[in-house]
């Protein structure tokens, strides 16, 4: 395989950041993915950074160096982590339990194919023509798709943060998940929270992505969208790769070649759990809490990730 890809998460405006990323990849497998945590601070970033140390952990142990089946893995993987969420709620005896969207992407044998619970997206670019994109498990989507509201009341509805589907609710996810889909030289996907795609157009995202270099693509969709989200702008995190050799004259592009990597070899781009402190220089969150809970992620991983 070879691609190229870049991930960021920022705060933004907010006091914390909930959101979490990561990817991993083997020498005949690549995995993506993206949580937007949900709930009191704190425990919104448990339940992504629990989320996506799932996600990642499972790839590790089974793309040696291929998944059996992409989607049965996606689907597995998500389920495991609505499990380990709901039992760190009940460990804590939590009132109402952390909760997380999530998009994952699994790209083997030239073929993309994604799960998603929430109104985290997924965007698949060829150029500037949008292959496919995940659908919001929102209450703004379901109103644009009863035609009650239109694609710009969207964005300023007073319900646009109202999601139906997430990890970690009292409901079991309903995991979807896409079809597969051939992927090409120079085809790109990208992966992000609410903060990045709520205030940034779709023509918008593909311009920056037809533009840059992914490396390059994904701060400058990060800084625009801080921008725009100002003061009071929500966490923003992605995570892009542009599939096979770089193809934008002038451009240098960081390339990732696996062909010469161990059958049992794979690698990962995880941020270890952490809780930024707020402007003020002040959280209610002890080092001793942190320490806490990354034994209990640490834990959870141990008894789900099989």
């Amino acid at each position: 395989m070879k691609f190229s890809i870049s991930q960021a998460s920022r705060q933004g405006g907010r006091k914390y950041n909930q959101d979490r990323v990561a990817y991993s990849y083997s020498k005949d497998a690549l995995l993506m993915v993206v949580a937007d945590g949900m709930g009191g601070h704190f425990h919104g970033e448990v339940a992504a950074q629990l989320t996506v140390q799932m996600v990642t952990d499972l790839f590790q142990k089974h793309a040696r160096p291929q998944l059996k089946d992409p989607l049965a893995f996606l689907n597995h993987a998500l389920h495991s982590a609505h499990k380990a969420i709901t039992d760190y709620a009940d460990k804590h005896g939590l009132l109402e339990s952390p909760r997380t969207t999530c998009v994952a992407c699994v790209v083997q044998n030239n073929t993309a194919c994604w799960a998603h619970v929430g109104d985290s997206r997924l965007y698949f670019f060829r150029g500037m023509k949008l292959i496919a994109r995940t659908h919001d498990h929102s209450k703004v989507q379901q109103l644009f798709d009863q035609g009650r509201i239109s694609e710009a009341e969207m964005l300023t509805h007073p319900e646009r943060n109202k999601i139906y589907n997430c990890l970690g609710g009292l409901l079991p996810p309903e995991v979807e998940l896409s079809r597969r889909v051939p992927i090409q030289q120079g085809d790109t996907i990208l992966l992000c929270t609410d903060g990045v795609w709520s205030v940034l157009s779709e023509t918008e995202i593909a311009s920056i992505l037809d533009t840059y270099t992914i490396t390059s693509a994904v701060p400058e969709l990060l800084d625009h969208a801080e921008f725009r989200g100002g003061e009071d702008g929500d966490n923003l995190s992605a995570v892009g790769m542009t599939w096979g050799e770089p193809v934008k004259r002038g451009l240098i592009e960081e390339l990732v070649t696996t062909h010469a990597m161990p059958m049992d070899e794979v690698s990962t781009q995880l941020d270890p759990f952490s809780v930024a402190r707020d402007p003020a220089g002040k959280t209610p969150i002890t080092e001793a809490d942190i320490e806490r809970a990354i034994a209990e992620i640490q834990e959870a991983i141990r008894k789900y990730s099989k």
